[in-house]
């Protein structure tokens, strides 16, 4: 969202997903909700009809104007600017459907005083697996953007934790919260089913589980601090490392093909530094704590033993396992 020169800026709301994942729904509730609504004048910006409208006198109770935008086409920079005029509204809360692409939603120049204050997006619990297998790359456009991931429709059966881990290797900073059908909600964190075990006095992390492990790691720093794990990974040279140091890490495939990267932590060598990336095999104390290369708190490692290591069968890491 752009900002022009003026002090206040009206917050734009971005509710994203696909068609009956519960975005009307979701604003519906937030403007029922006496701490989010106070009777501003809210301008609702709807880019799909869905199967839930919002109840006309809702909309007058909490001073709440609706524009319906039904082709991609219309969602115009000066389509934008006629509706600020007309309502001059003191925030916005767009409804947009995932479908026509978040990368677009973006290109479009929004008035100079709208600035975006939170994007949500919903996901259906019963339809994220075949949307993934299916429409991969479109159904990871939002998650990777998004301050709040919900994930609705989830019963005892829904994998929280295997959602949580491909969520959060897309976007490690966003919040997730898991609503249930029975109405109650949680965020999906508690007795994780680990693939490791956590009592061993070396934990061994598998080939196939560096993901799982990294991204409970980033999560739960804590629960590893003081520990030793022995792990297989490669040795990298990037900046702002602290002296005797290099990032042991693997490439990871976070939502495609064409989306890898790199995942790791700083890692203190106990004699030499390593070949750049070379395949080791490392035992190391884990020591939480705030890490200049990732921004925030998460592990720092230290050698106890290294030794070189034959790569594993698929170099690459996943999270959806």
């Amino acid at each position: 969202m752009s900002q022009g020169a003026n002090e206040y800026k009206t917050p734009v709301y971005l509710v994203t997903g696909f068609l009956e994942s519960g975005k009307t729904s979701l604003i519906k509730s937030m403007l029922e909700d006496e701490n989010f609504s106070s009777g501003e004048r809210t301008l609702i910006i709807m880019c799909e009809e869905g199967i839930e409208e919002l109840d006309k006198q809702l909309l007058r109770k909490s001073n709440a104007v609706l524009e319906l935008v039904e082709e991609k086409e219309d969602l115009t920079s000066n389509n934008l600017a006629s509706m600020e005029r007309r309502y001059m509204p003191e925030r916005v809360i767009i409804e947009y459907n995932s479908v026509w692409g978040i990368e677009d939603l973006f290109k479009v120049k929004k008035p100079s005083e709208w600035e975006l204050a939170q994007m949500v997006t919903l996901i259906d619990a019963t339809t994220f697996d075949s949307y993934m297998t299916n429409m991969r790359v479109l159904m990871s456009e939002a998650p990777k953007l998004a301050d709040l991931v919900i994930f609705n429709r989830c019963d005892e059966k829904t994998e929280k934790s295997r959602f949580r881990r491909m969520i959060k290797a897309m976007n490690n900073t966003c919040n997730l919260l898991f609503e249930n059908v029975d109405g109650s909600a949680d965020d999906g964190v508690g007795e994780e089913d680990l693939p490791y075990d956590m009592k061993s006095e070396v934990i061994e992390i598998k080939d196939e589980d560096f993901g799982i492990w990294y991204i409970d790691c980033m999560e739960h720093a804590d629960r590893y601090d003081g520990r030793t794990v022995r792990i297989k990974a490669q040795a990298f040279t990037v900046d702002d490392l602290p002296p005797r140091s290099y990032l042991l890490g693997r490439y990871a495939m976070t939502c495609c093909a064409a989306d890898v990267g790199g995942i790791g932590f700083i890692c203190r060598y106990a004699q030499k530094r390593p070949k750049e990336a070379e395949w080791v095999m490392v035992t190391a104390k884990c020591e939480a704590g705030f890490s200049a290369v990732h921004g925030r708190d998460c592990l720092t490692l230290t050698e106890l033993t290294r030794e070189p290591a034959e790569k594993p069968e698929d170099e690459l890491v996943y999270f959806n396992r």
